[in-house]
C-alpha cells in the first residue's frame, strides 16, 4: 500500500510538473561533435572530433508548444578517410571550420524536452585538406578555395532543460557538395558533411 501511494504521489507530481506553463528561452551550447564526409570511394572513414558552440532563441507561434528556434554558432567538420584501390595506399585528410546559422522548429513537451528539426546554412571560414599517397610519394594539399563557401542541410535533435541548464544532442545532414575546385573534385568526389553534437548549455 505504502508503494503505490508512493506512485500515485510521483505520477501527480510529473503530470503537475508538466502541466507548468512553458516558456521560450534565450542561450548559448557548446560541446564536442563527431564529423564525417560521406565518400563513396572510401570504405575507411575516422571521423574528426571537435568543438562547436551557439547563440539561440525562441520564437513563440503557438504558446506552450510550438516555437521557431534560429541560432548562429562556430563549428568543426571534416574526415580522415583512408583507401586501398589496386596496390595503391593512402589518406585524405579534410578539416573545415564554418560560421553556421540552423532554423529550427521547436516542440515543447511540458518545460523540460525540446524537440526540433528544420534546415541550417552555414559559410566556410577556414579549411585544409591533404592527400597522401604511395604512388610515387603524391602529396596533395587544399586550402580553403578548392572548397564550396556555402553549404546547407538539415538537422534535428532533443534538448532536456534543469532549470537554467540543459544538455542536447543533434545530427546534421548536409545536402551540398563540398569540393569546390577541379582537384578536390577528384579527390572527395560529391562528398557532403554529416556531424553529431552533444552539448551543453544555459539559458538567461
Amino acid at each position: 500500500m505504502k508503494q503505490l501511494t508512493l506512485i500515485i504521489a510521483f505520477v501527480l507530481t510529473t503530470l503537475g510538473a508538466f502541466a507548468q506553463e512553458t516558456k521560450a528561452r534565450t542561450g548559448i551550447r557548446g560541446g564536442f561533435s563527431a564529423s564525417n564526409l560521406r565518400l563513396k570511394e572510401f570504405n575507411d572513414r575516422n571521423p574528426r572530433y571537435g568543438f562547436h558552440a551557439s547563440l539561440f532563441t525562441q520564437i513563440p507561434v503557438v504558446t506552450d508548444f510550438f516555437y521557431i528556434q534560429p541560432e548562429i554558432g562556430y563549428t568543426n567538420k571534416g574526415t580522415r578517410a583512408e583507401f586501398n584501390v589496386a596496390g595503391f595506399e593512402g589518406s585524405n585528410t579534410f578539416k573545415l571550420n564554418y560560421v553556421e546559422v540552423p532554423v529550427l522548429a521547436t516542440f515543447k513537451i511540458g518545460n523540460f524536452v525540446d524537440i526540433h528539426a528544420g534546415p541550417y546554412v552555414a559559410y566556410l571560414l577556414k579549411a585544409a585538406g591533404e592527400n597522401e599517397s604511395n604512388l610515387g610519394s603524391a602529396r596533395t594539399t587544399l586550402n580553403t578555395d578548392a572548397f564550396k563557401r556555402f553549404d546547407y542541410g538539415v538537422g534535428a535533435g532533443l534538448s532536456l532543460y534543469f532549470g537554467n541548464f540543459l544538455i542536447s544532442t543533434r545530427y546534421n545532414l548536409g545536402l551540398q557538395k563540398v569540393a569546390d575546385s577541379f582537384v578536390a573534385q577528384q579527390v572527395m568526389g560529391n562528398a557532403k558533411n554529416t556531424s553529431a553534437q552533444l552539448s551543453v548549455g544555459v539559458t538567461f
